[in-house]
């Protein structure tokens, strides 16, 4: 497969399946799973508020991270060139002009849709597009940073869809223990966006993109995602003993040792592995997330 020299020989041409491709459906997983343990959290059964979960799991997904992977790729098309040209954009499939104006037109369908959710979802909504664009496009680019743009993804992927999927089935202010058990695993999620940097290495290296596997070589950087990974769950552990529920905790601990045991073999080769500590860890730490939602769905200060 070529790569097109200027990326967008033909301005509007757009593959269907290219489209989709763009779009990235298997990123959708982690905010929808976050936005339900969001839901189970609140403690409240749903009742007639079923079509809230729904629409919000459509907006949490495919609608504002769809975007969001639409409007990366977009801004990341000359790096995809070098790291990965069988994308859409660099391979000639999706136009980078198609790209801009889907993620544009996404954006504003996901503002409508939020403004369905109601104020706290509308607000979180905003939030969410403000950030996307925040993170991929110049001249803000927080994509740039090692740090802050792996953080920002955290927060939008783990912590903002849970908080959202609590506060609109309460139709309020979450609780205190929601806010802060969504706010630990988007920080432990901010691990896995530099486990997911390491596919991109060679481009981000080249195109000045300061990732923390550029910046800290593939060993450190590593050591600091499976330490920012561990570290929150290990407090969500001691939280739970803490509270009251010895059985969560027990369950959230044994997932914690399978991600343990899954990092040793990821630091042995930690650019080779990514992937698959991608595949195996992240399964174990979301499995966590939705074990300590039916943890605190009950608890009141």
């Amino acid at each position: 497969m070529s790569v097109n020299s200027d990326l967008h020989p033909h301005p509007m041409r757009a593959e269907p399946l290219a489209l989709l491709e763009l779009l990235k459906p298997v990123t959708w997983f982690p905010p929808i799973w976050a936005y339900l343990c969001g839901i189970v959290s609140a403690g409240i059964w749903p009742g007639e508020a079923w079509p809230l979960v729904i629409l919000g799991v459509l907006l949490a997904g495919p609608v504002v991270c769809g975007m969001s992977q639409a409007a990366n790729d977009w801004a990341d098309r000359h790096v995809d060139a070098i790291n990965q040209p069988e994308r859409p954009i660099p391979s000639g499939r999706v136009s980078a002009r198609v790209a801009l104006a889907l993620a544009i037109l996404m954006s504003v369908a996901a503002l409508g849709l939020g403004w369905m959710l109601g104020p706290w979802g509308f607000g979180a909504t905003c939030v969410a597009v403000i950030a996307a664009w925040a993170y991929s496009a110049p001249p803000v680019r927080l994509k740039r940073s090692g740090w802050w743009g792996p953080a920002l993804v955290g927060l939008c992927y783990e912590g903002l869809p849970w908080f959202t999927g609590a506060a609109v089935l309460s139709a309020g202010a979450p609780s205190f223990f929601v806010v802060l058990v969504a706010l630990l695993y988007a920080v432990g999620a901010q691990g896995i966006m530099v486990l997911n940097d390491f596919k991109a290495l060679e481009g981000d290296r080249r195109m000045g993109i300061r990732s923390l596997p550029v910046v800290k070589g593939p060993e450190v950087a590593a050591k600091l995602a499976c330490t920012v990974m561990a570290l929150p769950q290990a407090l969500v552990v001691a939280m739970l003993l803490v509270w009251g529920r010895p059985i969560f905790a027990l369950v959230v601990g044994v997932a914690l040792l399978g991600q343990f045991a899954a990092m040793r073999v990821l630091l042995r080769d930690p650019e080779g592995r990514a992937p698959w500590y991608n595949a195996t860890g992240v399964t174990l730490y979301v499995t966590g997330m939705m074990v300590t939602a039916f943890a605190i769905r009950d608890l009141v200060l």
